[in-house]
């Protein structure tokens, strides 16, 4: 079984994939140590650990180079997010996810979100992204490469509930591998959308989402960290650093 079919097993499994989300090598190398079974890069977290806000601002080499260095030095799958897939046309984002793929990357996310503005990408162009880019990857020789399309109801506040089942029936339909709807945390709404669609539901942890086991019970299959773990890394370095100054001691970094 090679990497691509090991991931989709993983969302084909009984137990929710709890998907760590990095943004170097290190943080990749920490996670894989303490036994999570896939990683997935993080955006947000790439440009921010190099000082960029997110939204495609960095060049996607950067990006690139980032997804190479951590699929060439740990052993579970990597899945890579790329935003809107930082092209300014269709046939640039397909060769940009052919060229994640060629890293050895196991899966991408792809957002629905108009890049530079407020608002969502019209259903059926969308779906022909979403059907080029399975061509493009079937073409290649690689079958069963994820494509995790995220939809964006949710965060923009457009209609979430009824607009998203009708997203993700038709991104299914297109070739869409799951669905990941960031922001989506209303219980009855998770049932609702995991019961009505073939395509497995990924969830954004957040602080009103966090049990995988309740979770698992609702129907998601997967659960991302997002940039939340970088936070949580940001907000304790700036802790520590604080007390420090403020003690005029450093054994907090001791202990």
């Amino acid at each position: 079984m090679n990497k691509i079919e090991l991931f989709q097993k993983l969302h084909d499994s009984s137990e929710l994939l709890l998907l760590g989300n990095t943004w170097d090598l290190p943080s990749a190398r920490i996670l894989e140590q303490v036994g999570f079974k896939a990683i997935g890069t993080t955006s947000w977290g790439i440009a921010a650990s190099l000082g960029y806000v997110d939204g495609e601002v960095i060049d996607f080499d950067i990006q690139l180079s980032t997804i190479k260095r951590i699929v060439d030095h740990v052993q579970v799958p990597v899945t890579a997010d790329i935003e809107s897939g930082y092209g300014e046309n269709d046939e640039m984002i397909v060769t940009n996810v052919l060229k994640v793929a060629h890293l050895g990357a196991v899966g991408i996310n792809i957002e629905d979100s108009l890049k530079g503005a407020s608002g969502l990408m019209q259903v059926s162009h969308q779906c022909k992204l979403l059907s080029r880019i399975r061509d493009a990857l079937e073409n290649s020789g690689f079958s069963h490469f994820y494509i995790n399309a995220r939809i964006d109801t949710y965060l923009l506040n457009q209609a979430p509930l009824n607009e998203t089942l009708t997203r993700a029936k038709a991104y299914w339909e297109s070739g869409a591998s799951g669905i990941f709807v960031p922001g989506l945390k209303n219980a009855e709404d998770i049932k609702t959308i995991a019961s009505c669609t073939l395509a497995p539901l990924n969830v954004m942890a957040s602080p009103d989402l966090t049990d995988c086991c309740m979770l698992k019970e609702l129907g998601v299959r997967r659960l991302s960290l997002g940039g939340s773990l970088y936070r949580k890394m940001i907000k304790l370095l700036e802790q520590c650093a604080g007390e420090m100054l403020n003690s005029r001691n450093t054994s907090i970094i001791f202990e």
